[in-house]
């Protein structure tokens, strides 16, 4: 057996990892690369393996860098189960359906922009897929149960444990045996924090022979709570002062919950004013409904509340924004308040036009509460650009850029370290999801404990 890295190999996104041997072959998630446009196009148009050779897909968690090109997987020719947990499974019928949507309305915009540059009606682009690649996908997914071994292949036994990164995110453990072949593998998909509100915190990861470990905050300490929640408000108050917005990217997963969480916190204990919280993303609504529905994935402590009645996640504050009619409005809006829209990278979405209409005004804050991958509008941002471009126009930034990483739903370099430890990999593990300087902190964490490497893409790992 043995494991190829497609993707996310010293970079964070476009997650797939390929597990082939004589008994079939596994994809370990299939997401999108997430980055400069024309880099992201190259990538995700084109497969480095042939789709319809991949037997069985299994699915770490609904984020789109883990799970965005499952509809195009499927168009290229993938036919085999999609097994994933059953919260993760629900999710993705509403993040893929919303990629297509984007997609589609990328697909017109460039197109418009084309013709009225070029004048011309060919070569039009294309979505990498749309709406009915998305519903053939979802009828290959099979739910299942986190701690419950299922098949994934013929001699190829998988189960999913608890992350703790999103509702629904699993660790995957992979055993296989027959053919004069056995071995075990961890892959721990995105790996979140303890001690966290909301969801439940982390498992330690089971025993293997090899590990693929997320290392995205590889050498890199989260803060406290309390730390996190005194910086937001200060962040807060100073656009108060200048009578300006706060305008928050953040994924529709996650994120934009835990943001939700820590302004009713702040509200509540009277450290910032009352003010509104609107969540503008027809996604969100949905995994709102969704996250609902599946009780399970809350912590103790937020079930309880849940069950008598409290409103523990701050939902009474929030204003959910379906209607484009709606999102436009926002624009005229006097005085201060919170915007919170996808993507969480600025890179599609309606975040876009909100950061256009506030980024070149210095009364206003962005707040950037989670990683940024290189060549994202996101990431430029945090670099501190004098200028950035947003559909495809120019604009100076004189908005104030906040960055609040302690939002992160990824674990920190201790957690990682003690993760890693947790699997006691006796023949080493492979460091995954994290850019180079990340990914060589992590393994110089790990040194002396667990051996480590950091593959580049296309490498080949022998595991049996």
């Amino acid at each position: 057996m043995r494991v190829t890295f497609w993707g996310a190999a010293r970079t964070v996104t476009g997650s797939k990892h390929l597990l082939s041997g004589r008994q079939g072959t596994v994809l370990l998630d299939c997401g999108l690369f997430q980055g400069r446009r024309a880099e992201s196009e190259a990538r995700n148009r084109s497969l480095p393996f042939h789709a319809g050779s991949v037997d069985s897909l299994i699915l770490s968690h609904a984020h789109i860098d883990h799970s965005g090109a499952i509809p195009f997987l499927v168009r290229s020719g993938f036919e085999g189960p999609i097994h994933a947990t059953s919260t993760t499974a629900d999710l993705c019928r509403a993040m893929l359906l919303d990629a297509a949507h984007i997609q589609a309305k990328d697909a017109e915009w460039l197109n418009r922009t084309k013709r009225g540059n070029r004048g011309q009606e060919h070569g039009l682009y294309e979505p990498l897929y749309g709406v009915q690649d998305v519903e053939q996908a979802m009828s290959q997914f099979v739910p299942h149960e986190y701690e419950t071994p299922f098949e994934a292949i013929r001699g190829v036994e998988a189960s999913f444990h608890e992350a703790g990164h999103i509702v629904g995110a699993a660790s995957v453990r992979v055993a296989w045996s027959g053919n004069g072949d056995s071995g075990s593998l961890v892959f721990s998909g995105d790996l979140g924090r303890t001690m966290r509100p909301i969801i439940k915190d982390p498992l330690p990861l089971p025993h293997a022979d090899r590990l693929i470990i997320e290392g995205t905050y590889g050498g890199k300490t989260h803060p406290d709570e309390e730390t996190l929640h005194g910086a937001l408000e200060r962040v807060v108050r100073g656009a108060i002062e200048r009578g300006g917005r706060i305008v928050i990217p953040a994924f529709a997963v996650g994120r934009t919950q835990e943001v939700v969480y820590a302004l009713d916190r702040l509200i509540s204990a009277g450290r910032i004013p009352e003010m509104e919280i609107f969540v503008d993303s027809p996604l969100a609504a949905d995994v709102q409904a969704i996250v609902q529905r599946h009780s399970e994935v809350f912590d103790d402590e937020t079930r309880a509340a849940l069950q008598k009645g409290e409103d523990p996640l701050g939902l009474r504050r929030v204003v959910l924004v379906r209607d484009a009619a709606d999102s436009m409005k926002l624009n005229d809006k006097p005085g201060t308040f919170v915007t919170i829209s996808a993507s969480g990278m600025c890179e599609g979405g309606r975040i876009l036009h909100h950061l256009k209409q506030t980024i070149s005004d210095p009364r206003h804050a962005i707040v950037i509460v989670g990683y940024q991958a290189e060549g994202t509008l996101g990431k430029r941002l945090v670099e501190g650009r004098p200028e950035v471009k947003i559909f495809g126009e120019p604009h100076d930034v004189h908005a104030h850029i906040e960055v609040l990483n302690g939002f992160s739903a990824h674990a920190d370099h201790a957690e990682l370290v003690r993760q890693a430890k947790s699997c006691a990999p006796r023949h080493g593990c492979a460091i995954v999801h994290a850019d180079l300087i990340r990914a060589e902190a992590l393994r110089d964490g790990l040194s002396g404990a667990v051996a480590a490497r950091i593959p580049v893409e296309g490498e080949t790992w022998e595991v049996s």
